[in-house]
């Protein structure tokens, strides 16, 4: 435990990927096994299941450092986060330990067969032996709240580095359903039938976005290939061994929620892996994303959302066939060969290709580009012609061109503070149109000011409180905000009967007054239009 702490106090306090890297290289090489696994584990998102409350583990902590609990609330905001504000309150340990993470992982998975009573004894007994950056890792391991900037990439390349082996191997080593409890270190990195699983999926290359590079500056149009930007999840349709699976670009497997897509066992050959949107689709084109989202996190899915938002597969790209990886042959044979899979598939068939979008300029490709929302798409992907499928992102070979964000001007109603760093400051805010003489809320957004900005609105928000509830404040609606969103649709749970997809502050509009702020109709005109 003490070795893991100290790697993660040096990944926490750095940005420096090369130190990053360095630190968890040497983990790595000298760490015991079980503990290496489950370091993996927790820095790719396999955390043990939380046995305890943070409520419980609030009240605990304040009876521990024998202080009344409204003043261990009025210290989290200031610390920012729940674990390290546990780890500061607590008073010196009584003793010390020499457990490893293993032992101190399968002692917290314990508590969950045991009652509050020797919950609460166990943990108490836990933080005695501990000092304050110890208590701090080991409260994110009871809370769940492991967020830390190690990326996969980040830490296969470290682990290259430790082992000798290749970083694209162990990137594919890493990917699938594995867990501590079915697998080994051994097993996972180390074993030469690593990649035996029939059922794991390739790691996804990823696309950077053409922000400020003009797309004449990516060279001559015919390098490249372009087709529609999906609003989907993007997924691999898996079919080895007589089955099939369908993983999304987040490991999830997926298969169960997407019943439909049992089907492309009966049109697709074994040992083919396909990279590809899954979208609710009508039969001609795909349904809004807010028709697919009503499916998503369901374990099992009601016929009539079946019937409503059926699903397919618009492939893109074919990464494996007959059961060899084509991963660096040049995309354009990838996708030649994926078409001569797919043109004789029936239309029953759960899958097609996403079309091709033929231009011969870069003006031609935007006016192109221009309609995207009319074929419902977000934008255009490019994929330069020779590219490999990398794994992650790699500058220069794939780009997403996505269409300028719809807008709207709203009024900011209320306001509530951060977390983490931003725990001192007002980042959370609600958004109204207005509708006649009122004003209808209709959105939240966070993200979008810099740290100048949201200092300054919240020393306006401290002076300018209606009234409070809880840890949200009315305040006076006086300030305009540019609302960018990527969608719009109908939603009934809301008051304005909308729901906006992927809100952001795109800016403070200090030279509008809020009676110039867009109305509800306006709104409903766009969804109308876009919805």
């Amino acid at each position: 435990m003490k070795r893991f702490t100290a790697l993660y106090t040096t990944l926490d306090q750095t940005t420096k990927t090369n130190t990053k890297v360095a630190a968890l290289a040497e983990y790595f090489a000298t760490a015991p096994d079980d503990d290496k696994l489950w370091t993996v584990a927790l820095f790719s998102g396999r955390r043990p299941r939380r046995a305890i409350t943070t409520t419980k583990l609030r009240e605990w902590a304040a009876e521990r450092a024998g202080i009344p609990l409204w003043l261990f609330e009025e210290s989290y905001p200031i610390v920012g986060d729940l674990s390290e504000t546990i780890a500061l309150v607590l008073p010196p340990p009584a003793r010390d330990h020499d457990e490893s993470l293993t032992g101190w992982i399968t002692r917290l998975r314990a508590l969950d067969r045991a009652d509050e009573p020797a919950r609460r004894a166990a943990i108490l007994d836990a933080w005695d032996q501990m000092q304050p950056h110890e208590r701090l890792v080991f409260n994110k391991l009871l809370t769940g709240g492991f967020r830390i900037g190690i990326s996969r990439k980040l830490m296969t390349r470290a682990l290259a580095r430790a082992t000798g082996r290749d970083e694209a191997e162990l990137a594919h080593r890493l990917m699938g359903d594995w867990t501590p409890d079915t697998t080994s270190w051994e097993r996972l990195i180390e074993a030469p039938d690593a990649s035996a699983d029939l059922s794991r999926p390739y790691p996804f290359c990823l696309a950077y976005g053409l922000d400020e590079t003009p797309p004449e500056k990516l060279g001559p149009p015919e390098d490249w290939m372009a087709e529609w930007k999906w609003d989907g999840i993007r997924g691999q349709l898996i079919r080895r061994g007589g089955e099939h699976f369908v993983w999304s670009r987040g490991e999830e497997l997926m298969t169960d929620r997407f019943p439909e897509l049992a089907r492309a066992r009966d049109h697709l050959p074994d040992g083919i892996v396909i990279d590809g949107e899954i979208v609710a689709w009508d039969g001609a084109a795909p349904l809004p994303f807010n028709d697919l989202q009503k499916r998503i996190g369901r374990k099992t899915v009601p016929k009539k959302l079946l019937k409503d938002a059926p699903v397919i597969v618009l492939a893109y790209d074919l990464l494996e066939e007959n059961g060899q990886d084509l991963r660096e042959t040049p995309f354009h044979t990838r996708r030649a060969k994926l078409d001569a899979l797919l043109k004789d598939l029936p239309p029953e068939a759960p899958l097609r290709p996403s079309p091709q979008l033929s231009f011969t300029s870069w003006d031609a490709l935007a006016e192109t580009r221009a309609g995207a929302r009319e074929a419902r798409a977000e934008g255009l992907m490019l994929k330069r012609r020779a590219s490999p499928y990398h794994a992650g992102r790699k500058k220069g070979d794939w780009w997403k061109w996505k269409l300028d964000p719809l807008t709207i001007d709203a009024v900011m109603i209320y306001a509530q503070q951060g977390h983490g760093r931003r725990a001192n400051l007002f980042t959370d805010f609600t958004f109204a149109v207005r509708a006649g003489n009122d004003l209808v809320p209709f959105t939240k957004a966070y993200s979008g000011l810099t740290d100048a900005e949201f200092r300054k609105i919240t020393s306006w928000v401290r002076k300018n409180t209606l009234q409070r509830f809880g840890p949200v404040r009315q305040v006076k609606p006086e300030h305009v905000f540019e609302i960018a969103f990527e969608g719009i649709h109908e939603s009934p749970r809301h008051k304005s009967g909308v729901a906006l997809r992927f809100p952001r502050m795109k800016r403070w509009r200090h030279d509008k007054p809020v009676d110039e702020a867009n109305t509800l109709d306006d709104l409903h005109e766009m969804l109308a239009q876009y919805g």
